[in-house]
């Protein structure tokens, strides 16, 4: 047995039903097979697989809060804190009822990786709860966030562990984590990202995911001899990820004509209008039903998905494992020529096989959606140097690192003789250089 299969079993065997963790290991550490092939030997006496599946540190604990009618709720915080082989800790808060310790633990060993491709010093971890903001009132929100944060500031730090935002964790929660955690420590430190302008926070980060995953999707285009200016694109979600996914495309000269939520989606052949997007889910809060109040001529569905319609580019930015087998079919078949993955593991395994293998261009989540967490990096650095950059200059360093993400992910491929597979590509480049300093810094 092969010592990727070895320790795939492993995992299998340990964690049963912790089924979204499991997928993400072995979609790592099958592509990483080339290279830990090339060093076997090496790799097993240093244990390196057995260490790098196993988070360093897993934090659960209780949230007690008071609702509007004097309830006390309860709900389950975690952190859990992967890998700093290469740098404090950084992974965003997820506040949302699905949330668990596999979808956690999924997506702290997702952001080793990403976190390595950027570049920048820093390590790999995830946190949240099964919190849902939604529906709450802002007093509600403020009541848990600061229980959370009451138990979790003793475990993070600017030199730690950075906590930033993820799904159910804006402006609004991190101003209250953050409040909170000056009250406790009675320290002012960059121990969060994704903070307010008027407190620390980078220019560009809202914007970031989305205007980092089409900067991607752009070179990843232009390498292969093509371009978005024109391009019809689809797009699940109507996030921060989504909207801002949709302004840059836009910018780029191509055309978005969906966009969804968990109550349905929204298919406009005129291109979205984004205005009355972002009305609707950062005003309002409320659903995209209201769109078709501004766009007549747009169709809103509450069966199916958006990947029913031709286009040229498809941009997962909602949720994992959204984009499965029938979807990818249903791409191919329609002439899509690029999937590039906003969300983290959006597409599940088979879907993403069945379109490598017709030719459609693919960027994994690990890349394409690095943007948010690199100019949370880039957060850090203006904190740690008492200073605000523009928003020119914060967006022309996003861009230098997602171009030069591709570059780096393209070359692993090249490398190992797998050019095209930008999954395989992404997983080598990140693996390498965390692996380079673990052995380094011994056990």
């Amino acid at each position: 047995m092969s010592y990727v299969s070895e320790v795939l079993d492993k995992i299998s065997k340990k964690y049963p039903e912790q089924a979204e963790f499991r997928q993400a290991v072995k979609e790592v550490l099958e592509s990483l097979s080339p290279v830990i092939e090339a060093n076997e030997e090496k790799y097993r006496k240093e244990a390196v697989l057995e260490r790098i599946v196993e988070p360093e540190r897993q934090i659960m604990f209780r949230v007690p809060w008071v609702d509007d009618n004097g309830q006390i709720q309860v709900n389950t915080g975690y952190r859990v804190q992967f890998n700093n082989a290469i740098g404090p800790y950084k992974g965003g808060l997820r506040f949302r009822d699905n949330v668990s310790l596999s979808i956690i633990k999924f997506l702290g060993f997702e952001q080793i990786f990403k976190n390595s491709l950027t570049g920048l010093p820093i390590g790999g971890g995830k946190g949240g709860s099964d919190f849902d903001p939604k529906g709450k009132s802002d007093r509600e929100v403020m009541a848990f966030c600061q229980s959370f944060m009451t138990e979790l500031y003793r475990h993070i730090g600017a030199d730690v562990d950075v906590p930033a935002g993820d799904i159910g964790v804006g402006a609004r929660e991190i101003g209250y984590m953050y409040g909170q955690y000056k009250r406790i420590t009675k320290t002012y430190e960059g121990v969060l990202t994704g903070k307010g302008l008027s407190y620390g926070g980078s220019l560009v980060r809202t914007q970031a995911t989305g205007y980092g995953l089409l900067y991607f999707t752009d070179e990843m285009l232009r390498s292969n001899g093509k371009d978005l200016k024109g391009k019809t694109v689809a797009i699940s979600g109507a996030g921060n990820v989504a909207i801002y996914a949709t302004e840059k495309a836009t910018q780029l000269g191509a055309k978005v004509v969906t966009l969804s939520d968990s109550t349905g989606w929204i298919y406009d052949a005129e291109g979205i209008d984004l205005n009355a997007v972002k009305e609707i889910k950062e005003v309002k809060r409320a659903r995209l039903s209201e769109y078709t109040n501004y766009r007549p001529n747009a169709v809103y569905h509450t069966e199916g998905n958006v990947w029913e319609i031709p286009c040229d580019v498809a941009l997962p930015c909602a949720t994992q494992n959204e984009l499965n087998l029938d979807d990818a079919k249903k791409l191919v078949a329609n002439g899509c020529i690029a999937v590039a993955e906003g969300a983290n593991m959006p597409t599940t395994l088979d879907a993403t096989k069945y379109l490598q293998e017709n030719h459609v261009l693919f960027g994994p989540g690990k890349a394409a959606n690095a943007g948010g967490v690199a100019t949370s990096a880039l957060e850090m650095s203006q904190n740690s140097e008492r200073l605000s950059w523009t928003f020119e200059e914060v967006d022309k360093k996003l861009q230098d690192i997602m171009v030069n993400i591709f570059r780096k992910l393209d070359d692993a491929a090249k490398r190992y003789h797998m050019n095209g597979d930008y999954v395989v590509g992404a997983n080598i480049a990140g693996f390498e250089k965390v692996v380079e300093a673990m052995i380094a810094q011994g056990l």
